[in-house]
């Protein structure tokens, strides 16, 4: 069965940091593209980073440049978003999705999902 999991949210006070992680059964994720959105309350599903297959080159919104990284473990099947200097804007569902073809931001290009985790950043 093919399942994504994430998992790491949390409330966090402004400034904080959390580390989201996003793993896999049933497939390899390095074989993949995997990619992060998120949904704000009120707002559409974004995406935040994603980070190719093969080459690794990752990919940020504008916004999150300097503040967040993406990263893979394949011995975990795992890649990790880690989020630093929160902000309360950073408020969302954060979801993780693979491709083996996908790039970009596009999420309706995205084959799995996973069931999202909540992160809350208090002011």
């Amino acid at each position: 069965q093919v399942q994504l999991v994430e998992s790491g949210g949390d409330l966090v006070q402004s400034g904080g940091s959390l580390r989201l992680s996003c793993t896999a059964s049933g497939f390899t994720l390095d074989q993949y593209t995997i990619a992060w959105f998120r949904q704000a309350p009120g707002k559409e599903r974004e995406g935040v980073s994603y980070i190719l297959r093969a080459t690794n080159v990752a990919n940020y919104k504008d916004s999150v440049k300097d503040q967040f990284i993406i990263a893979r473990d394949n011995a975990k099947n795992t890649v990790f978003l880690q989020m630093n200097s929160l902000k309360p804007e950073d408020t969302a569902v954060y979801y993780c999705a693979a491709d083996r073809i996908a790039h970009g931001f596009d999420d309706t290009l995205y084959t799995y999902w996973g069931q999202g985790t909540r992160v809350t950043v208090s002011s």
